[in-house]
């Protein structure tokens, strides 16, 4: 209650109600906490062996991760398990550092408790992140990294480009997830089609067990647009499932503008996707379908629309192993994650 009448009514109006100005804000924050050493002893997390799992051969102290794309260069990366996350997914990154889209190019849909964001990948490049965490040093909760292609990239280059990232980051990550669903890359879904996945899984498959040195090849999971149709999910799992993928990670941001409040249909016009509350129930389908077709044999991490305890034991039954926030976490704030895990430990 204090974050939603205090703390967010503060923030969103900083800058003048600038969503991206915002976010800046407390990323370098919560980046200066963290030169604080107290910061990690100050924990909310809820400690729990009910909440502890294993997936894909990862353990997880809990199962509540922070989304890729609030902290895309790992600014802040002690603060999220202090706040309770389970895990931590950066990035995405790209083998070349990019700005971005031009702004313009975060907005806050409020009565929807939405955002519509085309940053387009702003990021500072792989090998920025790869030094970055070589001076952190591990964190306490599993590290993911959000692998994308470079607005550069031509699409038939696209598999040099996410294998360079992947070498140059493979020594810290937990799991990669391989993202080919942003809709704010030209030609990046099209990645998504059975005869370009099969070329990226194959090769990025093969280098991860090249990477490995004959020890246990680290997990590569897929993160999928929720707008594809069961047909075409259908045919992107048969190709996971022929290069040993090991988790889907479902779903990226929406195209679609259904179920936007009134007050922000003069935002519907806006490019880019969109994520929070009206992505909820279409994320929640294609993770039932992925779990039934699977028959619960392909871990999923469930996203999109997570604004609550129910949110996520939602995603849970219909076949997620894990779930992370982030448009949920921003308008709920960090007390969100505590209550989830009270809620399922």
């Amino acid at each position: 209650m204090v974050y939603k009448q205090v703390v967010r009514r503060a923030l969103f109006q900083l800058h003048g109600g600038d969503a991206e100005r915002v976010h800046e804000t407390t990323l370098s924050t919560l980046s200066a906490l963290c030169s604080v050493r107290p910061l990690t002893r100050l924990s909310t997390a809820v400690r729990s062996p009910a909440l502890e799992r294993t997936v894909f051969g990862v353990r997880f102290p809990n199962p509540v991760g922070l989304a890729a794309g609030l902290d895309k260069n790992g600014r802040a990366l002690p603060a999220w398990p202090a706040l309770g996350f389970g895990f931590v997914e950066v990035g995405t990154v790209t083998r070349h550092p990019q700005p971005g889209n031009p702004a313009p190019r975060l907005f806050r849909l409020r009565d929807s408790e939405a955002i519509i964001n085309r940053m387009g990948f702003n990021n500072d490049g792989a090998q920025a992140l790869a030094a970055r965490l070589d001076a952190l040093g591990p964190l306490p909760v599993p590290l993911g990294i959000s692998l994308g292609k470079s607005k550069v990239t031509p699409v038939e280059e696209a598999v040099e480009d996410y294998r360079t990232s992947l070498r140059a980051l493979h020594r810290h990550g937990d799991y990669f997830a391989i993202n080919i669903s942003s809709p704010n890359t030209p030609g990046l879904r099209q990645l998504q089609d059975r005869t370009a996945l099969t070329e990226l899984l194959g090769e990025l498959t093969a280098t991860a067990t090249e990477l490995a040195h004959g020890g246990p090849r680290k997990p590569i999971l897929v993160k999928i647009a929720p707008d594809l149709t069961d047909q075409a999910v259908a045919e992107l799992l048969q190709v996971c499932a022929d290069h040993g993928v090991s988790g889907l990670i479902a779903t990226n941001t929406t195209l679609s503008r259904d179920g936007l409040a009134p007050a922000d249909r003069h935002l519907a016009g806006e490019a880019g996707g969109l994520s929070g509350r009206p992505l909820a129930a279409r994320a929640l389908e294609v993770v039932s379908f992925v779990g039934r077709e699977t028959g619960g044999t392909l871990p999923i991490i469930g996203v999109g629309g997570i604004s609550g305890p129910d949110d996520a034991r939602r995603m849970l039954d219909a076949g997620a192993s894990l779930v992370q926030l982030y448009t949920g976490f921003i308008y709920e704030g960090p007390g969100l994650v505590r209550r989830i895990n009270r809620a399922l430990g």
